[in-house]
């Protein structure tokens, strides 16, 4: 029988590291005694919307968390089961970094039920170890391995947003160019869309750890938190280079601020300068009686070197006082 549109993985790990395939017929004679059953789909299919709610048998609140649209990182116990929703970052053809990918989970001793919409690299990694016969022997140290491959591939966004913030740093540094706002305001945007994920993701990781679950032992605790470890300096690095960001970004507005007053100060001296020669050859160029010099054949000559011995002067006053 063919499966319902929509299931991508239809896994049957042997608690030994290795897994196969089923086929549809198989998963509908699994039995627990045959080893750890692990049902991956993607949600938005009718057909594995439907099977998850007619007919795969979970508790309703677990089918309604499989389903929902969106849903920021948590974790909740249901019975003896775990309710998990985690995030990766997008690495997909053409995608945002902070368009972070979710994925959904339902994990008993058993049985583990995943849904997802988008591709998650991290999930293709898990399965790739399966099929080499290096995977995960329980539900825990599946759990633990899907939430390493997270935050490991979240290392190189990471890395990336540092390296960007410190190459903006220095083009600030060295030419202050106003075309650089735009880089920076959308750096910092991305690493706030990014951190807001990440920082309810930490508490999730942390309530898997603290919570009694009989189907996960002590050494995957310890994972679990050496992997929340590492996702706490991630979010701390993102504020780093949110809080580098800013500061540039402010050194970068203070520089175009300081570069405006300059040409405004030049442009206010020159003004200056100009002002009493444009007032006297205004006021020598009215046209009536009584013009000092109108008759005099020399008064335009000895009237410009006096405008010049003028303009000396006003340059010599403006030095005295250090406004040059």
């Amino acid at each position: 029988m063919h499966g319902p549109d929509g299931l991508i993985y239809a896994m049957l790990l042997d608690r030994k590291g290795a897994a196969r395939e089923l086929s549809w017929d198989e998963v509908g004679h699994w039995d627990p005694s045959q080893g750890l059953l692990w049902l991956h789909f993607d949600y938005t299919h009718a057909d594995s919307r439907s099977w998850l709610t007619d007919h795969s048998g979970l508790p309703s609140l677990a089918v309604d968390s499989l389903l929902t649209e969106e849903t920021r990182p948590r974790a909740a116990l249901l019975g003896a089961g775990l309710l998990l929703a985690l995030r990766g970052v997008n690495l997909n053809p053409e995608a945002n970094p902070e368009d972070m990918v979710s994925i959904r989970l339902y994990l008993t001793q058993d049985l583990i039920v995943s849904t997802r919409k988008r591709q998650l690299l991290s999930v293709s990694d898990l399965v790739a170890e399966m099929r080499s016969g290096v995977g995960p022997t329980d539900s825990g140290d599946f759990l633990v391995r899907l939430a390493d491959g997270l935050v490991m591939r979240m290392s190189d966004t990471v890395d990336e947003f540092e390296d960007r913030v410190a190459d903006l740093e220095e083009q600030v540094l060295y030419s202050g160019n106003g075309e650089l706002r735009q880089p920076l305001a959308q750096l910092r945007r991305q690493t706030i869309g990014l951190r807001r994920y990440l920082a309810p993701q930490r508490e999730a990781l942390a309530r898997v750890v603290s919570e009694p679950l009989g189907w996960m032992d002590d050494q995957a605790r310890m994972r679990m938190r050496e992997v929340s470890d590492r996702l706490v300096r991630h979010i701390e690095d993102l504020d780093a280079v949110r809080e580098r960001a800013a500061v540039t970004q402010e050194e970068l507005m203070s520089r175009m601020s300081d570069q405006l007053n300059s040409r405004l100060y030049v442009l206010s001296l020159v003004a200056a300068i100009f002002l009493p020669l444009g007032f006297l050859t205004g006021l020598l160029g009215i046209n009536v009686g009584g013009v000092p010099g109108a008759e005099n054949p020399s008064a335009f000559t000895e009237f410009s070197l006096f405008l010049i011995v003028l303009v000396a002067v006003q340059i010599w006053l403006f030095r005295r006082k250090r406004w040059l």
